[in-house]
């Protein structure tokens, strides 16, 4: 399997990406901050957070259309407290799975797509 070397800048303050590595990394800042918000709403979910919140209730609008295509794959889990009620959604964490994947799966098209053809 031929190695990729990726085309990198050297300045006074160290290395510049650049091309398709400076897209690996939108791709990989983008998704990380989606599943940054996934697994806030994965923990306010487990911990029964007052959805009348805030902050708990923009995560949960902001998630809500990530999580749809995976919603009613598994049947959610309740368990009542005294004040709130845990949900356990296993849906967010198929969303969390799937979206890691698709990161991956972008960066490597990328990759793919950024190598010069090979000069005989």
């Amino acid at each position: 399997m031929p190695t990729v070397t990726r085309k990198t800048t050297v300045t006074a303050g160290g290395e510049k990406a650049e091309g398709s590595q400076t897209a690996e990394y939108v791709v990989y800042f983008l998704f990380g901050i989606l599943e940054i918000l996934l697994a806030f709403r994965l923990v306010f979910k487990l911990s029964g957070a007052n959805p009348g919140s805030g902050f708990v209730n923009f995560i949960y609008s902001i998630t809500q259309i990530f999580n749809m295509p995976f919603a009613g794959i598994f049947h959610r889990t309740t368990a009542p407290g005294a004040e709130t009620i845990a949900v356990f959604e296993p849906s967010t964490l198929v969303a969390m799975v799937v979206y890691a994947i698709l990161a991956w799966g972008v960066t490597q098209l990328i990759l793919i797509l950024s190598r010069r053809p090979i000069e005989d």
